[in-house]
């Protein structure tokens, strides 16, 4: 089977196992979204969501964060980690919004990638959740650990994973794509333990246990 031909087969079955797949951060507007995914880096939503509340009912706007206290700014943070780092990246991408885009998220990549602290994952997570478009696929550890697994990668830089993946997924499916790996490998593709047993790519996975026989199928 052809790796278009098995994408179309995950694609299809990971639909029926996670209806309704999407991010699972928090928010309500594109600015919080920015915000929160600047926060998820080497963190979890879970936490993330448990301090965006507090940040966002402190800060509403671009111009709230721009000119925020940054000691104050890190303490809310502190629980998400690197928070020295995540609250410049904060203050200095409020700040061009605020200044070069009248206090709107851009709403494409090219301007999206020129603000502190935002790479291609975050711009796509903002682009696709926030915005409905498709200018390219976020690739976070789930992402990338199950792009090899699949083979449909042999990259381990995100960018390339990233380009291999935008070839062989349909662009219809390009934001889609990322919550359907992001689901099946919190939940059967476990990085540890691999409920290979369990999942419905075991038949065209070339790391499946069940494949090579050394899993007995349920």
């Amino acid at each position: 089977m052809k790796n278009e031909e098995r994408v179309t087969q995950i694609i299809n079955r990971l639909n029926k196992e996670y209806p309704g797949a999407r991010t699972a951060l928090n928010f309500t507007s594109p600015m919080e979204l920015l915000v929160a995914t600047i926060l998820s880096a080497q963190c979890t939503d879970v936490m993330v969501n448990k301090v965006t509340p507090g940040l966002f009912a402190k800060y509403r706007m671009a111009e709230d964060y721009a000119n925020a206290d940054v000691e104050e700014l890190e303490a809310i943070i502190k629980p998400t980690g690197f928070y020295h780092n995540k609250a410049k990246s904060i203050i200095g991408a409020a700040g061009e919004i605020a200044s070069k885009h009248g206090g709107v998220v851009p709403d494409n990549m090219a301007e999206l990638i020129k603000l502190p602290g935002v790479a291609r994952k975050t711009a796509n997570v903002v682009l696709y959740n926030a915005y409905g478009a498709l200018e390219g696929i976020a690739v976070d550890t789930h992402v990338t650990r199950l792009s090899n697994l699949l083979s449909l990668s042999k990259q381990h830089d995100t960018n390339k994973i990233e380009q291999d993946l935008m070839r062989l997924v349909p662009q219809i499916h390009w934001g889609l794509f990322t919550y359907l790996l992001i689901s099946h490998g919190r939940k059967v593709c476990i990085a540890r333990k691999p409920r290979c047993n369990l999942c419905v790519l075991s038949d065209i996975c070339p790391s499946s246990g069940v494949a090579r026989g050394s899993v007995k199928p349920v």
